[in-house]
């Protein structure tokens, strides 16, 4: 079991600066609450001697890492940090603040769920906070989360889960179902912080040790709307001197092992960055790097491809990603290198097909500018949903192509030996794809000129 900190601990652990909101005017509400259950309120009155806390939650306008935030801290100490009629007037308020006062969001959740005591009552709260949630989003306003010990039941599917970036102390115990009605035989390590990032709903397990840094990373790159112009390419990393004679040249310095993967293209293009992981639908794909980093000087997102072949959650993960940036104001670099799409049995059961669709309208309608740059192999459709229209660029070792030269030969009938001739008519090569209009050019020395 993970550490359980207090609300004011937590507080004063990730912050640098924390002054408590006004609490909104309560209304006349009975001793013992809507239901009039028995001895509620002498429950909520110990809850409050034992904690110092007038509710659950404890918000407040805080600065971390030099960036000003409104802070939602849960008091798990009153009554199992529970959602109750009260708790969603001060979750109110805080959004609404935030919003007037253009601050992000920083949930610090430890909750058991909606509080019995007050019925139905406090369930609908979870409308009320899922609406003001909803309405920070639109604002273009970032929510980053931190699931405490324990998030359970409707405040891990609101403020949790909900959120834009999530991420989870070590050992927390994390997931709708809480302890006590859970089936009987259920596996308890499917509802820790680990389990949900291996699932994808969550983004990372941080110590609480690094816990302030990492979220003033996260702030400075999200509270940072950059839109234009878009980000220009990466400088090409290979060691290959000149571009390629051939098409089957060109699919073989795509293939070494030794060229450069997005790893180095990120490390050279950022100089810090933050990672994203998971589809939020029960996927990760390591072979995805998604996240925000800093170039420049200014915020830019990033979807890269790590030469493997995609599986539907990378898709999935990239399409969060730029919808994400693009609610934000921030532009997004993509790295296409993928031999194609994933396509095993599993892939196809994951939901490959809608996954690439997914992708492809979130690029198509992505809100802010997208620039692409192939650093290996672009296989199909597979890598070309990552890639960004009129605004692709090539490195001098890589290619695209409609499909691999080896598959476009068994397509076609064509015996083993016609494989290389068969790169060549398919017109694979970088400059093959700057006169066919396909990318606007190479990126390094060897570049043509790129049209327009």
């Amino acid at each position: 079991m993970a550490e359980r900190l207090s609300a004011r601990e937590i507080v004063a652990l990730v912050t640098d600066d924390f002054t408590p909101l006004p609490a909104p005017v309560a209304g006349h509400r009975s001793p013992d609450g809507p239901l009039g259950w028995a001895g509620y309120g002498a429950a909520r009155a110990r809850a409050a001697a034992r904690t110092g806390e007038e509710e659950s939650v404890v918000c407040g306008r805080a600065v971390i890492g030099g960036t000003a935030a409104v802070v939602l801290a849960f008091e798990f100490g009153f009554l199992g940090g529970s959602l109750g009629t009260r708790t969603g007037d001060l979750l109110e308020a805080a959004h609404e603040y935030a919003r007037e006062q253009r601050l992000p969001v920083v949930p610090l959740v430890a909750t058991g769920g909606s509080r019995m005591q007050e019925g139905m009552r406090a369930l609908v709260q979870l409308q009320r906070v899922a609406r003001q949630s909803a309405l920070t989003r639109a604002a273009g306003l970032p929510q980053i989360a931190v699931v405490r010990d324990p998030t359970t039941g409707g405040g891990w599917a609101t403020l949790g889960a909900g959120a834009d970036v999530v991420l989870a102390l070590p050992g927390a115990q994390v997931g709708f179902a809480g302890s006590r009605v859970r089936p009987p035989d259920a596996d308890p390590a499917a509802y820790t912080a680990e389990a949900q990032v291996a699932a994808g709903a969550a983004d990372a397990v941080v110590r609480p040790e690094e816990l302030r840094e990492t979220l003033a990373l996260w702030l400075a790159l999200l509270d940072r709307p950059s839109p234009r112009p878009a980000p220009p390419p990466p400088a090409p990393l290979g060691r290959t001197a000149g571009l390629p004679a051939t098409g089957w040249e060109a699919v073989a310095r795509a293939r070494s092992l030794e060229r450069p993967r997005a790893e180095a293209y990120l490390d050279a293009y950022f100089t810090r960055r933050a990672a994203i992981g998971g589809d939020r639908c029960g996927g990760t794909d390591p072979g995805m790097l998604c996240g925000f980093g800093e170039h420049e000087g200014r915020t830019v997102a990033y979807a890269a491809q790590d030469g493997t072949a995609t599986r539907p959650a990378g898709y999935r993960t990239a399409a969060r990603l730029i919808r994400l940036a693009g609610r934000l104001g921030i532009p997004v670099l993509t790295l296409v290198d993928t031999p194609g799409a994933a396509n095993d049995a599993e892939a196809e059961r994951q939901g490959a097909g809608g996954a690439i669709a997914d992708l492809f309208e979130a690029v198509a309608t992505a809100r802010t500018p997208v620039t692409t740059l192939v650093i290996g192999e672009g296989g199909s459709g597979g890598a070309l949903a990552l890639a960004a229209p009129g605004n692709t660029w090539a490195t001098p070792d890589s290619y695209f192509s409609v499909i691999a030269p080896e598959l476009a030969a068994a397509i076609l009938k064509r015996p083993e030996d016609q494989v290389r001739a068969t790169a060549d008519q398919l017109r694979v090569r970088p400059q093959d794809l700057v006169d066919l209009g396909i990318v606007r050019g190479i990126t390094g020395p060897a570049s043509p000129r790129p049209p327009g």
